[in-house]
């Protein structure tokens, strides 16, 4: 069954002092028609401006994810959109009264809570996901970030941090299902070290800050007079130093809660893309700029269409090539002959299909528990069908061999294992000349892709 777009039911408003205006925002969740998306509307502002929850309407990532449309603009929105995202959500105007989202306790659990006390229904439009073949990639080798979405059927999220501290060393966190979200995610509160705190006290960036919005970490040694003006700061009677390096302003929900935390803003940041995406994100010390770099890469795959497109096999058409056509163009024999079909093929592009079965002789070593066909069998398929490319485009292809020059860029993507039917798609790079063919290959399992390459192979003639 097809998968339906959801709103909320009622009007729901939650208040709460914006992060750094210090100013009590009203924030009102609103039904929305099919196809409208997440959209804000500044209802304190002439004209009440729109702005589009969208990627591209991001203005800045420095503590938190603002956006900026129709001269307007909103800070701090990665909670609420995270709440809607971890729920399904696909359709709100979600109106303000300032230029930034409630604090809270720095989590998306009053979101959520809020939202559910609306009421989730569904809609007569179906959902469209963005679904990946391939995968997407960012990485700031500087900083030791990496993010990357992996074909999937579902969508998956895990966060790995590591701040070389001693009081927060590596963690992770995922969750395999969106419906984790709400319990597991969606409690887990922003932090800070002690020393980010105290310089943005002093520039006046916290003025709604409260110390049981965030956990924060002390990661040197703190003098009783500093505590104390924390104290006077956040009108507290006392401010102390707990064993695992914290102050004594919260106690955590969970061991890893600031891995947690980090997955709640990447799924925030990612709903920016526009549209729900089925992928498996892997994520190494993200942050607010690293996710939304990554969500415009998604975002342009998406806007430009580059997503790789399986060839169409219809087994009941006739191939262009079968096993019989083949074995006169290579000279390949079995156990070595890999081709099945030939289903498409021109000056430039070659299509090829193989019928991976568990009667292969490979697979009685590889594995025996678990067959998987190998790569290097993948890469030889892949040669074989672009050598019969390369083959036909000769006079006299019976006096030829093809040899490897060069294989780059090989990147396996899935599993190929019995029952699969793997079709290879080869593009010429560079017309071929003095005998040097240079393809770039894609390898699909329905519409998946398993394997791609480059290959630089040599025709040379045989001496009889």
């Amino acid at each position: 069954m097809s998968e339906k777009q959801k709103t909320i039911q009622n009007p729901v408003t939650i208040k709460g002092a914006g992060l750094h205006t210090g100013l009590e925002v009203l924030l009102t969740f609103k039904p929305a028609p099919e196809n409208h998306g997440l959209k804000f509307k500044r209802t304190d502002l002439e004209g009440q401006p729109t702005i589009d929850v969208d990627v591209d309407c991001v203005s800045e990532t420095a503590r938190g994810t603002t956006l900026s449309q129709n001269g307007a603009e909103v800070l701090t929105v990665e909670h609420p959109i995270a709440a809607l995202a971890g729920l399904g959500i696909d359709n709100v105007i979600i109106e303000v009264n300032c230029s930034e989202t409630p604090i809270l306790d720095g989590s998306a659990k009053y979101y959520v809570e809020a939202l559910l006390k609306a009421g989730i229904v569904e809609q007569d439009a179906e959902k469209v996901y963005f679904e990946l073949n391939s995968n997407i990639t960012f990485s700031n080798p500087d900083k030791k970030i990496e993010l990357i979405a992996l074909p999937s059927d579902t969508f998956k999220v895990s966060t790995m941090i590591d701040y070389e501290s001693k009081v927060l060393t590596n963690q992770f966190a995922s969750i395999s299902d969106i419906s984790e979200f709400k319990d597991e995610i969606a409690p887990c509160r922003t932090f800070v070290f002690l020393h980010e705190l105290e310089l943005l006290i002093q520039k006046n960036l916290v003025k709604g800050g409260d110390i049981n919005n965030a956990i924060v970490f002390v990661d040197r040694m703190v003098s009783q007079g500093e505590l104390d003006r924390l104290a006077t700061f956040f009108n507290r009677p006392k401010i102390q130093v707990l064993e695992q390096g914290i102050l004594n302003n919260v106690e955590l929900y969970f061991n890893n809660e600031p891995a947690r935390h980090k997955l709640l803003d990447l799924i925030g940041d990612l709903a920016l893309i526009g549209m729900p995406i089925k992928a498996n994100i892997i994520a190494t010390r993200p942050g607010h700029k690293s996710n939304i770099e990554f969500a415009k890469l998604i975002k342009k795959q998406i806007k430009e269409g580059k997503q790789q497109v399986a060839p169409t096999y219809d087994p009941n058409k006739p191939p262009l090539m079968d096993i019989n056509a083949i074995k006169k163009i290579l000279p390949h024999r079995s156990p070595f002959l890999f081709v099945d079909k030939i289903i498409e093929m021109n000056e430039t592009i070659v299509v090829g299909v193989k019928n991976v079965t568990m009667n292969e002789p490979f697979f009685v070593g590889h594995f025996p528990d678990e067959p998987v066909m190998p790569g290097v069998l993948l890469i030889e398929t892949m040669a074989q069908v672009g050598g019969i490319q390369a083959l036909t485009s000769l006079p006299d292809p019976n006096n030829y061999n093809t040899y490897f020059a060069k294989i780059d860029n090989v990147k396996f993507r899935q599993k190929v294992v019995p029952g699969d039917t793997v079709i290879f798609k080869l593009v010429l790079i560079n017309p071929i000349r003095r005998g040097l063919c240079h393809m770039k290959g894609t390898a699909y399992v329905g519409n998946k892709v398993v394997m791609e390459a480059e290959m630089l192979a040599q025709l040379v003639k045989i001496n009889k």
